[in-house]
């Protein structure tokens, strides 16, 4: 699987099994699941947009990054596009390898990566507005530590 880009609903649990069935050679397997949530409180849904050719080269360079820079045996990216409601679950992210901080590692840097540079665009509804979702100073900062 390693990069999947989808508008359809994932089990999160189906995935961590099948990805820590097919991790030969790990002592870890760590695990992040992203949830649409209401910050602000009355949003209705929120909208991904993104190109597809595109996106899945990003996603794909950067889980080859992470592959290389800390020694995994595995690395899987599930991000999903389209309508999503609070509650659903928006992306997933996985990493093996043959020790848990590299494993943890891996996973941490992906999702910093994912949070500040992936190409999507987000837009929050509500039942009055419609606001695109703007890069937060505090993804960047966590960006620059690796």
């Amino acid at each position: 699987m390693e990069v999947t880009v989808q508008e359809a609903p994932f089990d999160p649990g189906a995935q961590l099994s099948a990805f820590t069935a097919a991790a030969e050679g790990a002592g870890a397997v760590v695990s992040f699941t992203g949830i649409v949530r209401d910050l602000s409180g009355g949003l209705d849904h929120m909208e991904i947009e993104h190109y597809p050719a595109m996106t899945e080269r990003a996603l794909e360079e950067i889980r080859t990054r992470a592959v290389s820079r800390f020694g995994l045996t595995g690395a899987w990216i599930i991000h999903r596009f389209g309508r999503l409601s609070p509650g659903e679950t928006i992306m997933m992210v996985l990493t093996a390898a043959p020790h848990r901080a590299d494993a943890f590692a891996g996973a941490d840097f992906l999702m910093d990566y994912l949070k500040s540079r992936a190409p999507f665009w987000k837009k929050e509804v509500t039942g009055e507005t419609e606001t695109w979702v703007a890069a937060r100073d505090e993804d960047e900062d966590a960006l620059r530590r690796w």
